[in-house]
């Protein structure tokens, strides 16, 4: 019996003979010419059955017939080979997998994750044959892996001509991004992601960009792109491009990048130009944030181009009229302005009287009264104040405020309410080393000069006559409106005792005193009821030559002494020693002389005065007191 047949699923050539088998369908007997008319029908997916050549011999055909018998069931069957991609029909979806119809004696499976999308039944897809049997007779097919294949020879030839490829963000990984290219996952580093560094990478994924294969290992599977180099050479052409048109002067508009705290860059389509602080308004600026928003497109005036560097200067106040101009006019001297406290220093505040014009209400300006010691013990930064304009100088761009202004100077009237010799009642304020402020009237202090304490004592500190607190009456003596000064005195309170002293320690009477410090050129005596007298040192022992007072006498130590001059005008009672004291007694533990305090000009015969001269005029009497 002539004929070669094919045995399947092994595709093994063998002649009919009684060694070798021959595959036929599940029909039970029947010629071969109903047997193909049964192939032609279908085949798919039917039992088979070993039949022997015995079984045949009845059967009678032609050679022609047997090789249509045998092409006719061919084209029933798929001639699959492993490592090929195969067209399959889906069956099924069950248990996280997906059953596919493969047109061989078993079906295959796939992982349902190995799909974008779920296939529904009936839907076709291409697999890659890994097996055509494991080890439990089970076809292995992969989805993933003939999606790889069919994409690889396009990625591989936008490698290889280095030509962009799209993809989709899928989902951030470590170090970077996964993109979807095709089907096909690649890797997108972090910082190949964008020119600059992308603080919220999430708000990428979903998105499609065009990217740059940088490396490709098809063993690995492995696929590393960059948006970024793509990024740089479109700059880079842009900013050639730039170059050939950008001018100094120009208005451009561009997106702002990024946001510093001395400005905002502005991309302006292949380079960026930076926004400074100083050039975003006429009016203070705290902050690049208050004007720019990172995103946004704006509008800016090239002030500067250096190309060598590469750095691109640019202005947003330019674009606005100069608010100098004409300042005078609109502020002119004396006028009352409104204005909001923006800025506060040591010296003064800042106030805004419209944007890009600001004056400045120096410390000395904020109040007639008040030591001011800080601008914020009287405003403070966003209160809204009412001044006056002392000066103006466009060219400086400066305009001086005045705060005090706007109210009367209580100063001018105060000669006429308190001429010298009135007497007033105050609180005392403050003491210093030189004299005591009591307070006149609310926010107006005169001084004490500590001269003006006492009639007869010797005041060496206010806090032996006065303490801070203390409500006293003082006597006007002067009042300098210039110079913002009253002077006051306690001891004027009283009438002058020393008319009536004078004819009391009259030259030649004895009187008993108690040193009270040792001078260079005498000693201090205490007479009682706070009256001094002064012991030139010729007098101190009349018995002996003294060239110091510690040779002789001590402080504390008492003393026999006679008036020798009693002087009412200078305000001076001067003595000498009748009884000397021995040197024993007299020399042990004595001080030196204090020459800090060395009394007033000599007199002709020698003597001193025993109190200091009134303060002069360049005395410190106008220091303010503490708050």
């Amino acid at each position: 019996m002539p004929g070669i047949l094919r045995r399947f699923p092994d595709r093994r050539v063998a002649r009919l003979d009684d060694q070798n088998p021959w595959l036929l369908s599940d029909a039970t007997g029947g010629s071969p010419h109903e047997f193909m008319a049964e192939q032609q029908a279908a085949a798919a997916n039917t039992r088979t059955r070993w039949v022997r050549p015995a079984d045949l011999e009845d059967l009678e055909y032609s050679p022609e017939e047997y090789e249509r018998m045998l092409q006719l069931y061919e084209e029933t069957l798929k001639d699959i080979q492993e490592g090929e991609i195969v067209r399959a029909r889906v069956l099924r979806v069950a248990n996280g997998a997906v059953v596919l119809d493969l047109g061989f004696k078993s079906e295959g499976q796939v992982a349902l994750d190995e799909f974008s999308e779920p296939p529904q039944p009936g839907d076709e897809v291409e697999v890659y044959l890994e097996h055509l049997e494991d080890q439990e007779g089970v076809v292995v097919v992969s989805k993933k892996k003939a999606d790889f294949v069919r994409v690889w020879e396009k990625i591989r030839e936008a490698y290889e001509k280095d030509l962009p490829i799209e993809g989709i963000v899928k989902k951030k990984i470590k170090g970077g991004v996964t993109v979807d290219i095709m089907g096909v996952d690649a890797f997108l580093p972090g910082s190949q992601i964008a020119l600059r560094r992308v603080a919220n990478v999430d708000e990428l994924i979903g998105q499609k960009f065009h990217f740059k294969i940088l490396k490709l290992n098809k063993r690995r599977r492995n696929i590393v792109v960059s948006r970024r180099v793509l990024l740089e050479a479109e700059r880079d052409r842009k900013r050639e491009e730039l170059k050939k048109d950008l001018q100094v002067g120009q208005l451009r508009k561009g997106i702002i990048k990024n946001i510093t705290d001395f400005g905002a860059f502005i991309d302006l389509g292949g380079m960026d130009g930076l926004l400074h602080i100083t050039d975003m308004s006429w009016g203070r600026v705290g902050h690049p944030s208050e004007i720019c928003k990172i995103g946004d497109e704006i509008e800016v005036k090239i002030l500067d181009v250096d190309w060598e560097r590469e750095r691109i200067s640019l202005g947003l106040k330019q674009l606005q009229a100069y608010p100098w101009k004409d300042v005078e006019q609109r502020y002119p001297l004396g006028s009352r302005v409104r204005g909001k406290v923006v800025s506060i220093t040591n010296y003064g505040a800042f106030v805004e009287l419209e944007p890009g014009i600001e004056g400045r209400v120096h410390i000395s300006e904020m109040s007639w009264t008040r030591n001011v010691r800080h601008p914020s013990q009287i405003i403070s930064i966003g209160d809204e104040i009412e001044a006056v304009v002392l000066r103006v100088d466009p060219g400086e761009e400066k305009v001086s405020l005045g705060m005090k202004q706007t109210e009367a100077d209580p100063w001018l009237s105060l000669p006429a309410k308190y001429p010298p010799g009135t007497r007033v009642r105050g609180k005392v304020r403050n003491l210093t080393s030189f004299g005591a402020f009591v307070e006149v009237e609310p926010g107006i202090d005169g001084l004490v000069h500590i001269s003006d304490l006492s009639w007869t004592k010797r005041v060496q500190h206010p806090s032996e006559v006065l303490e801070k607190g203390q409500e006293v009456e003082v006597v006007v003596l002067s009042i300098d409106v210039d110079q913002k000064r009253i002077s006051l005195g306690l001891k004027q309170v009283e009438d002058d005792p020393w008319y009536q002293l004078c004819q009391t320690y009259a030259p030649g009477t004895e009187w008993e005193g108690k040193v009270t410090r040792l001078l260079e050129k005498g000693v201090v005596v205490d007479l009682g009821n706070d009256i001094e007298g002064f012991v030139p040192l010729s007098q101190l022992a009349p018995d002996r030559e003294v060239h110091e007072p510690g040779e002789v006498v001590k402080e504390g130590v008492a003393l026999k002494l006679r008036v020798m001059e009693s002087d009412p005008i200078n305000r001076r009672i001067v003595l000498q020693v009748t009884e000397p004291l021995p040197i024993a007694e007299a020399g042990d533990g004595a001080k030196g002389p204090e020459s800090a305090e060395e009394p007033g000009p000599e007199g002709a015969d020698g003597t001193v005065r025993a109190v200091d001269e009134p303060p002069g005029e360049g005395d410190a009497e106008g220091e303010a007191p503490e708050s």
